[in-house]
């Protein structure tokens, strides 16, 4: 079931106004912006000096699914994303409705922890308690993401170009600050330091997290059968390069501890680079309250939910109860649960989301195959997507 883009909309459809350069900054938005501000610190804690290689180890990981999610969203182009495809693989609405459950869960969970790693940053500019700054920051993306679309993720896109530039910088002064470039200290040594890259993969597979709301924004696309493949591909790729760079800086350069990225920097520079921290992290906020928001749109359109979450306001074309829903359910998680649970659990409900629609598209492949305008991926990535989603979560959850 896909909803066509028709001149003649009426008023309980999405809008089309999303093209290929503003999607693909979207993209870079989310998954640039909050996961390496994050989870740097813990990833450098668990491989070290091998940091670089968790990041890399990750962004393969990130980069099957990825192609799976992006045939997915050429066959498919609907905001429910997930859950859809889930049931077009499987036939079975209620396993949609229990992938629109955990997935709700991982992105309520994920937004929550960016919020609550965003305090590092924001306790820097602004002297206000915790709970007053997360409530301030998930209140006000949930006010922005009512405004519309266009505006929603313009500000997505113009944020993640900052949060970019802020990675080149830190980057490059992790390089500057080097006293040497031993490459070999990178590379694992024995079955201990190999167990340390994958413990950090696992973690870094947060820094990855969010280009898979690129699927949720197809009926906001123009030309989605191909816009939204390319932005996602193109997101995880680019992503990947610069993560890879940016922590073999900040390992050259001997930073570790709570604020490595932070601790590049010194006088002046730790509050504006605190604030592109800020902004960047605040951002990923933003951008997972929209995906929530369009997941509940588009599984209440499939009555998979109560109808009230698919009604679109008639000006802004945006699904206001659903984004508010979405809103509410972040802000309880960010107020509720700890910071430490939340990456842990929020990566390893993604991972196995991601497992159950790589599966997905294998069997869609078997039993349906690809036509003429549809982005397709070779038959062995679904599985071995698969089985490298499983594979991270394994390597968290055997000591």
């Amino acid at each position: 079931m896909t909803i066509e883009d028709n001149p003649a909309r009426p008023q309980g459809t999405l809008r089309r106004s999303l093209t290929l350069g503003p999607l693909l900054f979207y993209g870079l938005a989310v998954i640039v912006g909050a996961g390496v501000y994050v989870a740097i610190a813990s990833v450098i804690d668990r491989a070290g000096a091998m940091a670089p290689l968790s990041f890399l180890l990750a962004g393969i990981a990130a980069a099957m699914t990825g192609l799976c999610y992006a045939e997915l969203a050429s066959r498919f182009p609907e905001a429910s994303g997930a859950a859809a495809y889930v049931k077009e693989g499987f036939g079975s609405d209620r396993i949609a409705q229990l992938t629109g459950a955990a997935l709700t869960l991982a992105v309520a969970i994920s937004a929550a922890s960016i919020a609550s790693g965003a305090i590092h940053y924001l306790s820097l500019l602004v002297p206000l308690p915790p709970a007053a700054l997360i409530t301030l920051l998930v209140v006000g993306f949930t006010l922005l993401a009512m405004a519309g679309v266009r505006e929603s993720a313009g500000f997505a896109a113009i944020i993640g170009a900052v949060e970019i530039l802020g990675l080149v910088v830190a980057g490059g002064a992790g390089f500057l600050a080097a006293p040497a470039f031993d490459v070999a200290a990178m590379l694992p040594s024995d079955f201990a330091a190999l167990q340390g890259v994958a413990a950090g993969a696992f973690i870094a597979f947060f820094a990855y997290i969010g280009f898979e709301s690129l699927a949720n924004m197809a009926e906001e696309a123009k030309e989605p059968h191909r816009t939204i493949p390319y932005s996602i591909v193109g997101a995880v790729v680019i992503s990947t390069v610069l993560y890879v760079a940016v922590a073999a800086a900040v390992v050259f350069a001997g930073r570790g501890g709570e604020s490595p990225l932070i601790d590049l920097f010194s006088g002046s520079q730790v509050t504006l680079f605190a604030l592109v921290g800020a902004l960047a992290i605040a951002n990923g906020v933003l951008v997972e309250i929209m995906m929530l928001a369009r997941l509940f749109y588009g599984m209440a359109r499939r009555q998979q939910l109560p109808a009230v979450l698919g009604r679109v306001h008639p000006r802004t074309r945006v699904p206001i109860e659903a984004t508010a829903l979405a809103g509410g359910i972040v802000l309880a998680a960010a107020l509720l649960v700890p910071f430490e649970r939340l990456l842990a659990v929020a990566n390893a409900l993604t991972l196995g989301i991601f497992a159950v629609v790589d599966i997905a598209l294998w069997r869609i492949q078997r039993q349906r195959p690809a036509g003429k305008n549809v982005f397709a991926v070779p038959h062995w990535v679904p599985p071995a997507a698969a089985l490298l989603a499983i594979a991270l979560i394994l390597a968290e959850a055997v000591p």
